[in-house]
């Protein structure tokens, strides 16, 4: 692959990159601007009156066009300046970054696991369709992956923390609660690797099964070779060629997806973070945070497809 087709090609994704956060933070500043409900009236309470949310709301810089505001938001965050937060009471700089660097703990745990275990069960269960094993693989994923997150975080939680009070029910990250941080990690990262799990085991299953069905393999077999060699040498790497960029895909979701595994188990994590700053209608920590997703979605997609690009040579950069 030619070094100036790969920079031409990252130019597009990065410039598709950079367009994309920028409509994503114009829709999400005109959705909080249409929404029923002050801003002002939300910090003050409902036992306010009218005088002083009006003095707030003037003193909040919200009485000024949307436009100008958008403009002054956008200038300020190419310097850095996320904003200041209306719920937590501090600039969105200190809450976004720990709440980021929790989940990330989270997501780089679960994410650990979700690989290794599902490219082993994948190809178990693909290397012999059929079998008693593919078949026991491909249901347990699929009531693995059925199961809502929130269903599984009850479910766990009634048998390792009611029934045998091996674990704590939530997971704030505090040591002072008597349980290690690592306790506390235990349910919602089994709780993600559940859900997770599943789906990924049946997309290297199915390209498992495919590639077994491949000419070449049979020649391989024909020649001679072992089973376990045509596995290895011949099967492996390209059925992980398809799968590759699904599982590069998880790393969205175990960031900016698991809202409810973070809710259920009162973790301080990023999807928390913006549930908590939507319902309360801070626009300064769900602007920054929207576009933290963005870069996380596209970023993770780039890495996709320079992976599969190189994994698969008949692939070109476009």
């Amino acid at each position: 692959m030619a070094e100036g087709t790969m920079l031409a090609f990252l130019s597009k994704r990065i410039a598709l990159l950079a367009f994309t956060m920028l409509v994503v933070s114009a829709l999400v500043f005109a959705a909080f601007e249409f929404t029923p409900g002050q801003v002002a009236r939300k910090v003050l309470g409902p036992f306010a009156t009218q005088n002083q949310v009006d003095i707030l709301t003037e003193q909040m810089g919200l009485n000024r066009p949307v436009v100008v505001r958008y403009g002054e938001w956008l200038g300020n965050t190419l310097t850095g300046d996320l904003g200041y937060s209306t719920l937590y009471k501090t600039e969105v700089n200190a809450i976004i970054w720990d709440r980021l660097g929790n989940t990330l703990l989270l997501a780089g745990i679960a994410f650990a696991i979700i690989v290794p275990l599902s490219i082993i069960l994948g190809i178990s269960a693909g290397m012999r369709e059929g079998s008693v094993l593919d078949r026991s693989i491909s249901v347990g994923s699929i009531v693995t992956t059925s199961v809502p997150e929130f269903a599984s975080g009850v479910f766990l939680a009634s048998i390792f923390v009611i029934w045998l009070g091996w674990l704590p029910g939530t997971s704030p990250l505090d040591s002072g609660t008597g349980w290690s941080i690592w306790q506390q990690l235990v349910l919602p990262v089994a709780v993600m690797v559940l859900y997770d799990l599943g789906y990924v085991v049946r997309m290297v299953r199915a390209s498992m099964v495919e590639v077994m069905t491949r000419p070449y393999i049979r020649t391989a077999i024909l020649k001679g070779l072992s089973f376990r060699a045509v596995i290895m040498k011949h099967a492996l790497r390209n059925a992980m060629i398809a799968p590759f960029t699904v599982i590069l895909l998880q790393i969205n979701y175990l960031v900016t997806g698991v809202v409810v595994v973070e809710a259920v188990f009162a973790y301080p994590g990023f999807g928390r973070m913006l549930l908590e700053a939507a319902l309360a209608q801070d626009v300064a920590v769900v602007e920054a945070g929207a576009l933290f997703a963005v870069l996380i979605s596209v970023s993770t997609q780039i890495a996709g497809d320079l992976g599969y690009m190189m994994l698969n040579p008949r692939i070109r950069f476009s």
